[in-house]
């Protein structure tokens, strides 16, 4: 049995090493599938506190499994996951820990996630005599283009051993630094991509009547599309319908043969993604048609289920959660349109996903994620390792006492 004081008092103490790690890993922000340097930290980092190490897993994710030092009959296999891409953004703060990188930059907290996943690793291995089952680490790349659990799903890291019970985490910058955010059933959103070619015949500009115009189709095209929440939904129901990008043209005096649009869908439900998906074809196809031109939709087959928390491992992270920082500071309501990959390892085993606040209103922290002015209050970093590392060893089947 550990005592949660002493995990928050540990955790405390690593402060200035979990600041250190995430400003050297903000510093150096490597994009999807490119995460060479922060994986070779992490691996070192895991073979140094006594894991099982294995790399190249998804390309350039990193696989530690440590098993515990007690034998109980209620031990576990529990995956826990942590994301470390940054994304193609150029960095609008001016601090001392700078993207040192042109256009590169953690503008979604994933430094502060493998720094805190790797103090995680170190308490859980100080602390292996009080846990039994398997700690097995998932440090994952391609979060941000949802490709690396995936990835690493199709190179076997749901075996060898099989995991039964998974955590995962994010910091959350429009929040308040402590605040926990812990939801029971979808907490993220399931999504997909659209393309729209809608298709005409070029003119002149001075003679529209002489050609069919795509770029008036596409208007027309995207003003309708946001009749679907609002007209096609259950108004208890949730969904988005974004259209994000749009092209056509290449003189002001030259109606185009094309037009093309892209955007993104989300919802929590299956049969709510799907009905988004009709509706999108109907009204784009019967528009274009009104207005004598041709739209073909395609959906791309990239896309993430959404991400669904299971009641029972929501409860223990919310209890642990609560008698840590206190029951005011805990949000069982928080949930997100944003997507997030690791709803595939949520499917494959049962789990909890939970946020962690790291926005500061008194500091000016309170940019959105992907803003090139982003930034977090650090003081989330020993929190969320508390949180998660107490919350591991329950979910592995030992216990924890206030």
């Amino acid at each position: 049995m550990i005592q949660l004081n002493r995990l928050r008092e540990e955790a405390e103490a690593m402060r200035d090493r979990l600041i250190a790690v995430r400003r050297d890993l903000h510093q150096h922000p490597e994009l999807a599938f490119q995460e060479v340097r922060t994986a070779g930290i992490v691996a070192e980092r895991l073979a140094q506190l006594g894991y099982e190490v294995q790399t190249g897993v998804g390309q350039t994710g990193v696989v530690g499994v440590l098993e515990g030092g007690q034998t109980t009959a209620r031990s576990h296999t529990l995956l826990l996951r942590f994301d470390m891409d940054a994304l193609p953004i150029q960095e609008a703060v001016d601090t001392p820990f700078k993207s040192r990188y042109d256009g590169k930059m953690h503008a979604c907290g994933h430094d502060a996630h493998t720094a805190i996943g790797l103090g995680v690793a170190e308490l859980l291995a100080r602390h292996r005599g009080a846990w039994g089952g398997v700690a097995k680490f998932v440090f994952q790349p391609a979060e941000e283009i949802v490709s690396g659990a995936l990835a690493m799903i199709r190179d076997g890291v749901l075996e060898n051993p099989k995991p039964d019970r998974v955590l995962s985490m994010h910091v959350w910058a429009t929040e308040e630094v402590g605040t926990i955010g812990m939801t029971d059933g979808p907490t993220m959103a399931a999504s997909g991509a659209y393309r729209i070619a809608v298709r005409g015949r070029g003119a002149h500009g001075a003679a529209p009547h002489l050609g069919a115009d795509p770029v008036v189709a596409a208007a027309h095209i995207v003003t309708a599309l946001q009749t679907i929440v609002a007209r096609n939904l259950d108004p208890l129901d949730q969904g988005v319908v974004t259209v994000g990008s749009i092209h056509g043209g290449t003189a002001p005096n030259i109606i185009p043969d094309l037009v093309e649009m892209q955007g993104t869908i989300r919802a929590f439900k299956d049969e709510t993604l799907q009905l988004l998906r009709a509706r999108i074809r109907q009204i784009a196809e019967s528009v274009a048609l009104a207005l004598g031109v041709e739209a073909n939709v395609t959906f791309s087959e990239a896309g993430t289920p959404a991400l669904v928390n299971d009641p029972a491992m929501a409860q223990i992270v919310r209890q642990t959660a609560t008698e840590l920082f206190g029951a005011a500071r805990v949000r069982s309501d928080y949930r997100l349109m944003g997507a997030e990959d690791c709803a595939f390892f949520l499917q494959a085993a049962p789990g909890a996903y939970v946020f962690v606040g790291a926005g500061n209103r008194a500091k000016g922290m309170t940019e959105p994620h992907h803003s090139p002015r982003f930034q977090i209050d650090e003081d989330a970093l020993p929190i969320a390792v508390a949180l998660l590392t107490a919350s591991a060893i329950r979910m592995l089947g030992a216990e924890a006492q206030a």
